[in-house]
């Protein structure tokens, strides 16, 4: 049996890794050092452009969770990771160099893996799976090749997204649940109503914020303007925001018997009810900015943010319409997709998926069923929630753990609340793994 795999990043490497290790002989194509995409400048493979942190290091934290579940696959990523790390505190953060120098050497030693140094354009015809594992910036000819295999709405090339809260830090007390004129069903917004005295704190801590570096590659006028930043739209008038994602209009606020004199709206951004994202609230506000300022909004003041709004070139697929929670291509189960490009978000998330699409496509080559695991594993959650039909306006999204479902019983502390998710997590995971066999 034969697997190609399209890209070298560390979605890419992690699915070459698990596909030879299970006796797989895998192509793996790279078009560095033939061409580089606009943010890459190393031949290596898997190359960390923005950042050497790789987040927490710590199995209570998210980010750390992820790599402890990682690491029981045999993640090369995480193995690199170790073996190249600098001092940073409680993060796990790497010399860039080494960590790409590391995983290139082993990935090119490996028995079962055959290098190609050349750019793809077309889906290899010769081999029995092939995973597709472009980055963000993959190339225009292959990403052609993917929108004509998925369909023209099946692939965006641009992220413009609103951030993401996590539902039980939303302060019920300052928030209530409504439809504008009670259309639709009664909880699909969460209301999050302001007075005058707040919106205008509000309007000029906005307007004031520091906004994200921008690359020349992700400039792209015409989805700033079809898909404005807030902190864009508030510069062309105090009240433009009002008339616009933060309009009151159709509401009444139960707490005063009144209309507010602005509103924000939350929606549920999956079926549990667990995250919501802040509609209408597209922003290149740094992150601090983003916690600092939106926090502004009363029912918001303690806000966990799963995820930050960016806007960004960023090529992924509407993967909830796509994708399988084993990666596969619903449509030709012969396709998998790995990394950024499905909708996860961040280094080790992106390696992550990798490993499962490598394992899945082993284990579909071996007549065996998918691995998919428990939504109570953040790796489970983050496939599921990329292969989610009922997620709506689909956006990427990164390890949390708001992403998990609950805990049977409440546990306020936040801190003893992560250990138990994490402990839970660890639990399910062995379990799973053996009883299936892994």
């Amino acid at each position: 049996m034969r697997a190609a795999v399209i890209g070298a990043g560390l979605a890419g490497v992690e699915a070459a890794w698990q596909l030879q290790k299970r006796g797989v002989r895998v192509d793996l194509y790279e078009m560095k050092p033939q061409r580089f995409s606009p943010a890459h400048r190393s031949a290596g493979f898997a190359e960390l452009v923005c950042s050497n942190s790789l987040k927490a290091e710590r199995q209570n934290s998210a980010a750390g969770l992820l790599k402890a579940e990682m690491a029981s696959f045999s993640s090369i990523c995480v193995e690199a990771a170790y073996k190249t790390r600098v001092p940073a505190g409680g993060a796990l953060a790497v010399d860039r160099d080494l960590f790409s120098a590391y995983i290139t050497e082993k990935t090119e030693g490996a028995a079962g893996i055959t290098v190609h140094r050349q750019e793809v354009v077309s889906l290899p015809e010769n081999a029995d799976v092939v995973i597709v594992a472009a980055g963000p910036l993959a190339s225009d000819a292959l990403a052609e090749t993917i929108r004509a295999l998925t369909g023209a709405d099946g692939l965006s090339f641009y992220d413009a997204a609103a951030p993401i809260v996590t539902a039980d830090s939303v302060d019920r007390q300052y928030a209530f649940a409504q439809s504008r004129y009670d259309r639709g069903g009664a909880d699909d917004y969460l209301n999050c109503p302001m007075n005058k005295a707040e919106y205008e704190a509000f309007y000029k801590a906005l307007t004031g914020a520091a906004r994200a570096e921008t690359h020349s590659f992700d400039e792209r006028r015409d989805v700033y303007e079809g898909c404005m930043p807030i902190e864009a739209l508030a510069s062309r008038g105090h009240d433009a925001i009002r008339y616009g994602p933060m309009k009151p209009v159709g509401l009444v606020d139960p707490q005063t018997g009144r209309r507010p004199w602005a509103n924000l709206q939350l929606r549920k951004e999956n079926a549990a009810g667990t995250l919501y994202n802040l509609v209408g609230f597209q922003t290149n506000l740094k992150f601090g900015e983003q916690q600092r300022v939106f926090s502004m909004i009363p029912a918001l003041h303690d806000a966990q943010f799963a995820r930050y709004g960016v806007m960004h070139r960023n090529t992924f697929l509407d993967s909830p319409r796509l994708l399988s929670a084993d990666f596969s291509l619903r449509a030709d189960r012969r396709i998998y997709f790995a990394g950024q490009i499905t909708g996860v978000e961040g280094y080790m998330e992106s390696a992550s998926s990798g490993i499962l699409a490598g394992v899945n496509a082993s284990r579909a080559l071996a007549g065996k069923p998918p691995l998919l695991l428990p939504e109570t594993t953040m790796m489970g959650a983050l496939s599921r929630y990329i292969s989610d039909p009922s997620v709506a306006n689909f956006q990427p999204m990164g390890a949390n753990f708001g992403i998990l479902p609950p805990l049977d019983a409440r546990i306020r502390d936040k801190a003893a609340r992560y250990a138990a998710l994490a402990s839970r997590a660890l639990a399910a995971l062995a379990d799973y793994k053996e009883a299936m066999g892994e």
